[in-house]
């Protein structure tokens, strides 16, 4: 019997009894072997099954699942630490609820959560080696020689203070200075807009942390760790990113990160080419040798200056902006405006463009750090990237790496069940038939969006975000 029920946007997958689940492209379709539907949450829909996942995909998928666990093996030293491993990732991939050590255990058949807390904090291995697992994994399956590095950071909510990291501070995630825990991911953007996270750091405040050695000490952090801002972790991502041989073309990053001299220094010193969110009080010199402020210059552009096209798509669609792109005095830089074709609202882009990329694929380039907000979001929401229960350095890292690991295998396993479907579509015969009339101007298929290049009419207005 087939239950599919609307949730997420990437897949799961989970296996509990005779019940076999699987979420892809925003249905969770659940296989079980009596008649009884197990549901993790009956507030939400349920379908007909359609076809679209069989039990054969469902078996492939496990199978999938079981070889990445052969690969995980050897980083454990004990068989127990071997197979709480296993328990944790695949509790991450459930459709449970909250994915903590209680829900996990439960969920697994563990009779209270010592054992996985133990994971967490205690067993001894080597995070990092999960880490490079993790990246070489999606490599194997996603590398794109024209891929898109997209550095981000999120926040992690907390009570009290013992967490390792946290404290007051502003969170773009949660949109105000709130308690809480900040770290910066590195995504990993191919052409088709495959995404999964491959590198991350917690950010470490100064004041409240780092001079404060029994604090540290309390929550394990390592005493050698000197203080770092996120320009600075970015750098140290897209680094361990190159030695890595990660293959990848560009990189993007919102104002925190645009304004920052460090990091843009660096990506030019290396020749990576870059497009990055800057303030609108951004300042330059332009072709004709004077200073231009990126605000004030928006608003004297003529008319056909702007293109209006397409960065990316979204849960609402195409995502359609006006675009205009400024020359400055050095030819490799050239500055991006983006304007919103509801409200008019602007934001600008710092683009260092070595090879004289056309605005097409700077324009896709800006676009890519939207699929990182999605990659956090379906991490969130479908593997419990922020669900933990931990305060320890060791433990944050592995938790936040357990689930970076699951988030790789539904990324991995949605490319290949794409892969799959377009290769199945490509070996379709064709039909030769003619049609015997011309068909009704109605029955056409009539364009949503008008995405070319051309100039707005006077009455274009407001903005989608």
């Amino acid at each position: 019997m087939w239950q599919l029920r609307s949730l997420g946007s990437s897949l799961s997958l989970a296996k509990t009894g005779g019940v076999m689940s699987a979420r892809l492209h925003g249905v969770q379709v659940r296989w079980c072997d009596d008649s009884r539907v197990h549901s993790a949450s009956t507030s939400l829909p349920v379908v007909v099954y359609d076809g679209a996942v069989t039990r054969a995909d469902l078996t492939q998928w496990a199978s999938d699942l079981e070889c990445l666990f052969t690969r995980m093996r050897p980083l454990f030293y004990r068989t127990e630490s071997r197979r709480h491993a296993e328990q944790y990732v695949q509790g991450l991939l459930a459709p449970i609820e909250r994915k903590n050590g209680w829900t996990i255990a439960e969920h697994t058949g563990e009779p209270e959560p010592k054992a996985l807390q133990r994971l967490l904090n205690l067993s001894p291995w080597d995070v990092d080696r999960l880490l490079t697992l993790n990246r070489e994994y999606a490599m194997e399956y996603l590398a794109d020689p024209g891929a898109i590095l997209v550095a981000d950071p999120t926040g992690f909510p907390k009570k009290g203070t013992k967490s390792v990291g946290v404290q007051r501070q502003y969170s773009g995630t949660l949109g105000r200075i709130d308690n809480c825990q900040i770290a910066t991911f590195l995504g990993y953007v191919t052409s088709d807009r495959d995404r999964v996270l491959v590198d991350r750091r917690l950010y470490m405040p100064e004041e409240s942390w780092l001079a404060n050695p029994d604090r540290c000490a309390a929550a394990g952090v390592p005493p050698d760790l000197a203080f770092a801002t996120r320009p600075a972790h970015v750098i140290e991502m897209i680094c361990a990113a190159r030695a890595a041989g990660i293959p990848f073309a560009w990189f993007t990053a919102d104002e925190e990160f645009g304004q920052n001299p460090g990091l843009c220094d660096h990506l030019e010193t290396n020749r990576i080419p870059y497009v990055m969110a800057v303030p609108k009080s951004t300042q330059f010199t332009d072709t004709t040798g004077k200073i231009a402020r990126c605000d004030k210059l928006a608003s004297r552009l003529p008319r056909n200056t702007w293109q209006r096209r397409a960065c990316g798509i979204g849960s609402k669609g195409f995502r359609v902006y006006d675009w205009a792109l400024i020359n400055a005095a050095d030819p490799d830089h050239q500055y991006l405006i983006r304007r919103s074709i509801n409200d008019g609202e602007l934001a600008y882009y710092h683009c260092y463009n070595p090879n004289h990329a056309s605005v097409v694929e700077l324009v896709h380039v800006a676009g890519a750090r939207w699929p990182i907000e999605e990659c956090f979001g379906s991490a969130k929401n479908e593997v419990g990237l922020d669900d933990y229960q931990v305060r320890t350095w060791d433990a944050w890292h592995r938790h936040i790496t357990l689930a970076m690991l699951a988030h790789t295998f539904l990324a991995v396993t949605a490319h290949k069940a794409k892969k799959g479907a377009a290769n199945q579509q490509d070996n379709q015969p064709r039909s030769t038939l003619q049609p015997t009339s011309r068909p009704s101007r109605k029955s056409l298929p009539q364009p949503s969006i008008d995405v070319s290049p051309r100039s707005p009419s006077p009455k274009s207005g407001g903005s989608s975000t």
